[in-house]
């Protein structure tokens, strides 16, 4: 089965598997807000997240500092992308300048240039979709 980002589910569970170190860009400190039930999924699952948001820099989200950019965060698998289509451009060539394996971008977000840009620089790109909900689907698939 293939999805419009063109990922198979093996690809997708590889993905997940392969993966140990996440920036999650966007993070909130608001419950309600789906970045934060997100990252607690990740962190809950053994991922080592690190929470990107300028706005709530040295402040903690389940017990992880925040960082102001993606240079703060460190060596990354993947980046994962809790902001609008229109402001992804810059995050994914963040991404790619800084080596990170993998762009996951969330549910409604989709930039099919910056993927094109990611994908050329040899990174995976998930789009349009949620690692909570692909992990549990792919956890409960025969």
């Amino acid at each position: 089965m293939s999805a419009p980002d063109g990922n198979t589910d093996a690809a997708i569970r590889t993905i997940l598997d392969t993966t140990r170190r996440i920036a999650v860009v966007g993070a909130s400190a608001k419950p309600w807000r789906p970045s934060n039930g997100v990252m607690r999924f990740l962190i809950d699952r053994g991922y080592d997240v690190i929470p990107v948001n300028p706005g709530l820099a040295g402040q903690t989200i389940h017990g992880r500092t925040v960082v102001a950019s993606l240079a703060d965060a460190g060596t990354l698998d993947m980046v994962d992308i809790f902001r609008a289509s229109q402001h992804v451009g810059p995050v994914v060539d963040r991404a790619i300048s800084l080596g990170a394996r993998t762009v996951w971008m969330q549910l409604g977000v989709i930039d099919t240039e910056a993927a094109a840009r990611a994908r050329a620089a040899g990174l995976r790109v998930v789009m349009d979709r949620c690692p909570v909900i692909e992990d549990r689907r792919l956890s409960h698939a025969g």
